[in-house]
């Protein structure tokens, strides 16, 4: 199945967002004009809702906390999971919001500069939340790969070698 030029410039923005016009053009055989009206398209149409760095934390000065939080929650006739992600949504803190199939409703990413800053957030924040039921917090200790960047030291095998 061949991709429509819509969907190739999709993902050649997924793979690196800062390629130029010039460049897009030539990979998805859209002229430039053509690159830019399908971005913009993308945009207006909601589909494309942002450009990010992906930043390895690890090599910079600051501190960064990422919690990855099971989130469960019993709804009632007035409550509804839109409501609550709604609710979990407003805060800066949280930084993905998910709901999820499994054993816990949504799937939650805070970010923070301490691990104090970000227990307090949900113990203030998320816990206290009336459909709120349960909270299990998992603290990201290093980042191996995020959004499809590896994160590697660029060594392709660290383990020692057994002879027999």
């Amino acid at each position: 199945m061949t991709q429509s030029p819509r969907d190739a410039l999709l993902e050649s923005l997924l793979e690196n967002a800062r390629y130029d016009t010039v460049d897009l053009a030539r990979m998805t055989g859209l002229d430039e004009a053509e690159v830019e009206a399908t971005i913009a398209e993308l945009e207006a149409d909601g589909v494309v809702r942002g450009y990010q760095p992906v930043v390895d934390w690890e090599e910079t000065d600051r501190e960064h906390i990422r919690a990855i939080v099971e989130v469960n929650v019993e709804l009632d006739r007035e409550t509804g999971y839109a409501d609550v992600a709604d609710r979990l949504a407003g805060y800066d803190a949280v930084d993905t919001l998910r709901l999820v199939s499994g054993d816990y409703d949504f799937h939650v990413e805070i970010v923070g500069e301490s691990m104090r800053d970000v227990s307090a957030f949900i113990a203030d924040e998320v816990a206290p939340v009336p459909a709120v039921t349960q909270t299990v917090t998992h603290y990201a200790m290093t980042t191996y790969k995020e959004s499809g960047v590896d994160f590697g030291d660029g060594d392709d095998d660290d383990r020692l070698s057994v002879s027999p």
